[in-house]
Order: structure tokens, then sequence, then C-alpha cells
């Protein structure tokens, strides 16, 4: 019946059915992986207490899983490792009373979770990856990256605290900053001499991942961004919108360091959008200048006076030094791990 494929009522008929079976689907998803989450947090908790009860000692603790591997595997197949089971045992006493977010993220997230000793980096990269639809793939690289630190890093003892408990929560426009922004997935070669073009069109290449380093709730609006003023036309880099708070990001990209006539050309930019381009709802927009090297001294003076829309931040297409990172909150961190010991 050929004429049915034109006919709206079997098209709404179509897309009602089309609703029903994916969101029976995804609440299966999510009650069996919630299932498998519970069954692991027992089985850990089985393996906690008989140890408790036993009081048995590392060494043999390690025995008891690689014996208990063999028997669980026999019995039930693939899925008891050692590893696996170690996992479980860890799922248990960093959750012990099993409030793990149903069906959210799966054992494979926990899995990576589970490997972050402290607690309040453990919590956020929790959040975050439940707030932003983390990939088990992307949690693991923004843990590689160390976005805790780089975020905890700008931040008081008392929002530190909120970061870890709640994630990013993009209140104001400094919320949607990172220092250093991380680009290792450009893949330049080490010690290539890339030019200004390149980086653009390797970040163009790779919007995708370029948008996951921004953060949540922000919408590519376009490349090389025509400002025509006087018959002349200048270009910004990467134009963005954040929908959260409602403002155009310009980016323009800089190497090696920024230098103030640059700072000027992006206020001009600012002006222009705000006055231009911003719809009645739109507030003021924001200015990102991406650079390699940068002179705090010479943005203080260059930016003296200027709205406070206008940011410059480093970028590096290289992972981070965790160690000097974690200088700056090294503090907050042993003191945490110190209560859990």
């Amino acid at each position: 019946m050929p004429i049915l494929a034109t006919n709206k009522n079997y098209k709404q008929l179509i897309e009602n059915i089309g609703i029903t079976i994916t969101k029976a689907r995804s609440n299966a998803y999510m009650s069996i992986n919630n299932e498998l989450l519970r069954s692991y947090w027992n089985t850990g908790k089985y393996i906690v207490e008989y140890e408790q009860s036993g009081k048995i000692k590392a060494d043999y603790g390690k025995k008891l899983l690689i014996q208990l591997s063999k028997d669980l595997t026999l019995n039930f197949g693939k899925g008891f490792s050692r590893s696996n089971l170690q996992y479980m045992r860890l799922l248990y006493q960093y959750y012990p009373k099993c409030q793990m977010p149903s069906g959210i993220l799966s054992w494979s997230h926990y899995v990576e979770l589970i490997s972050i000793d402290n607690k309040k980096e453990r919590n956020f990269y929790e959040a975050q990856a439940i707030n932003e639809r983390w990939s088990v793939k992307e949690l693991k690289r923004q843990k590689k990256n160390s976005l805790f630190v780089r975020l905890a890093s700008k931040k008081t003892n008392e929002e530190i605290i909120e970061l870890s408990e709640k994630g990013q929560i993009i209140k104001t426009k400094y919320d949607i900053l990172r220092e250093p922004y991380i680009l290792e997935f450009l893949e330049f070669p080490e010690n290539y001499k890339y030019t200004e073009t390149e980086l653009e069109q390797r970040i163009i290449n790779n919007l995708q991942k370029f948008l996951l380093e921004l953060g949540k709730g922000f919408a590519f609006v376009g490349r090389q961004y025509r400002v025509t003023l006087n018959n002349r036309h200048f270009f910004v880099d990467l134009v963005f919108y954040h929908i959260k708070l409602q403002r155009y990001v310009l980016i323009d990209l800089k190497l090696p360091k920024v230098k103030h006539h640059h700072v000027g050309q992006m206020n001009m930019y600012l002006g222009y959008f705000a006055t231009e381009i911003n719809e009645q709802h739109d507030k003021e927009p924001i200015g990102i200048i991406l650079t390699q090297e940068k002179d705090d001294i010479m943005i203080e003076y260059a930016t003296y006076k200027l709205q406070s829309n206008l940011f410059v931040a480093k970028y590096q297409t290289y992972l981070p030094d965790k160690s000097i990172l974690r200088q700056k909150v090294r503090e907050i961190l042993d003191d945490e791990n110190e209560k859990e010991t």
C-alpha cells in the first residue's frame, strides 16, 4: 500500500511506535545495567565481609581473589577475573550504601572511577560524567588530561568542595574557562612548527573533540566569521554560542604568544557582536584569545578598563604535567587522602 507512505496519520503512527520502542529499549538497558551494578556491589560486599570475619591479611587476600576468580568463572562464565573482583571489592568500599546513579553510568565507567584514589577527584568525575553524558572513552580522556586539577587550581576550598559534589556547574561566564586548554587530539608531531591556519583547520577537523574540551553547552556557529567595518573585512577565527549563558563566544587563535593589538582587535569584535549581531535575548558576548604563551603583566595593561568579557587563556597540544598542576591543590587533596586512610 504505497499510498500509506504519504499519509500524515500513518507517518504519525510510525513516529509514535518508534518513540515507544526507543523508550522501552532505553528503560531495558538502564534496568539491566542497574541490576548488573547491584550484583557487582553485592559481590564486593560479600568479599569484604568474608575477609573481615576471617581477619584475612593482604597476602592471603590475593590468594583468595585468585581462587575465587577460578571458581566463579567455572560456575558463571566470564566477568570474574581477579582484577574485576578487586574492582567489585573497591566498588563496595567506595560506595558503602550502594548509592550509585541508577542506570546512568555503566560498570566500565565505574572501573575508571574506582581507579581514582582521591574522593573529591573521584566524585567530580562521576558528577561530570553524569552531567555531560560522557562515554567511557571521554571519561578516560578527561582523567588523563587532569580536568579536575585544572579546574580546581583556580578555585577556593569551598568552590573545590562544590566542584567535587556537583561537577562543573555553569552559572557565570567564568565557569566556562579552562586553563590550559588541552588539544592533544590535534596530534601535531613533536616540535612541529604549525601555523595559525593549520591549528584552526585541525580544530575544525576535530570539532566534536574540541567541543568536548570547551565543555557542555557550546554550539558551533562558524569559522572565519566576517566582520565588516567601513568596507574593511576582519575575521574571527571561531564563533560559538553558549546555550545556557545565552552568549556568543568568540575565539581567536594566536601563536606563539598574544600581543597587545590582538587584545584591541578582540575587543572590537565584541563590540561588533554586541551591537550588530546580538538579538534582544542575547547577553554580552565573550571573547577568548587562545595562545601558547601568556604575559600576564602585558595582558593586565592591555585590558586596562576594557570590558571584563575578554579573556586570554593558554592552550597546549600535549598532555599536561600532572605534577605541576596537582601542586596547586596538593594540600586539599592530601588532606582528603589522610581523612580516608
